[in-house]
């Protein structure tokens, strides 16, 4: 009786640990076994190359002081799509090491919180091209909840230009778009057989080394192209809700444009207690999500 008694109140205490904030001390073991249940992996694709691109956004931070921040984005190319992601993630599905790896995150490591808090900065989706087949499927978080969206592919509307610009030892033409209300110019290689390229951008006749929008405050840069056979993950979320792209674009500006926003990150969420949260050094890491103790203000990538 008295070993029933005490499983009974193990199991109560589990519960009420994945119900409400627990502290740094927990082991790397339980932190990822408190989100094992709700996150897992599928196999989509093999990649036939690696793009490996710095963004960067030209913003304020909280004290409207000007800044860029920036980040490693990794764009997997397989024989029937395409990821774009962090390039840190990437890199902890290549190691697949547990103890380090929180739903995707990275959480241990000092190095590890410093990547996570530049990418909460950056605001990037993941974007999964032609997954399912002739759709774009794109995640992103906006807490408390995890979005999902799938569209059919629209083709992007080129124009194409005869400029011609070197990057990284290859010869690049050019061309331009419109895309969600922001003007682009970037510049492709025809010599790298592939219509891919960084988030959305896609649709040339070679890959997109470099992306600007006209407004100077979006970039994209080739940082390295590497020949690597490795499998496409669609990662499965438990707590995820569907919606649409028109939606989500609209929850981002409502949400991350708010004037509260850049000091006050979680001020849009009343009842803190029902997320799942773990504090770090650099912020806390809530429903799987890494949340800086501040932000930056938001520069949407796409504004309609």
């Amino acid at each position: 009786m008295m070993r029933q008694l005490f499983l009974i109140v193990c199991a109560g205490m589990c519960l009420q640990m994945q119900a409400q904030v627990v502290a740094v001390g927990l082991s790397n073991d339980a932190i990822a076994a408190m989100h094992a249940a709700k996150i897992h992996q599928d196999s989509i694709d093999v990649s036939s190359l690696v793009v490996e691109y710095d963004y960067e956004c030209r913003t304020q931070d909280a004290d409207n002081q000007s800044v860029t921040d920036r980040m490693k984005l990794c764009l997997q190319i397989g024989q029937h799509c395409t990821r774009s992601f962090p390039y840190r993630k990437f890199r902890k599905d290549q190691e697949r090491d547990s103890r380090d790896y929180m739903g995707g995150y990275e959480f241990a490591s000092d190095e590890g919180q410093v990547l996570l808090k530049m990418e909460s900065y950056c605001f990037m989706p993941e974007v999964w091209t032609n997954y399912p087949d002739g759709q774009t499927t794109v995640r992103d978080a906006v807490l408390p909840s995890i979005f999902e969206t799938q569209e059919e592919r629209k083709p992007i509307n080129w124009t194409l230009s005869e400029d011609t610009m070197t990057i990284g030892g290859y010869l690049c033409k050019t061309a331009s778009c419109e895309l969600h209300g922001r003007q682009w110019t970037v510049h492709y290689c025809e010599d790298i057989p592939t219509s891919a390229g960084p988030w959305k951008l896609c649709g040339l006749p070679g890959l997109i080394l470099e992306a600007s929008d006209h407004s100077g405050i979006h970039r994209f840069i080739l940082s390295n192209v590497q020949h690597i056979v490795s499998p496409i993950f669609m990662e499965h979320n438990a707590i995820t809700s569907k919606t649409s792209e028109a939606n989500l674009i609209k929850k981002r500006i409502k949400i991350f444009g708010n004037k509260h926003y850049p000091k006050n990150p979680l001020y849009h969420i009343t009842d803190l207690q029902s997320m799942d949260g773990v504090y770090c050094d650099k912020g806390k890491i809530e429903n799987g999500v890494f949340v800086s103790d501040t932000a930056h203000v938001y520069q949407p990538l796409e504004l309609k």
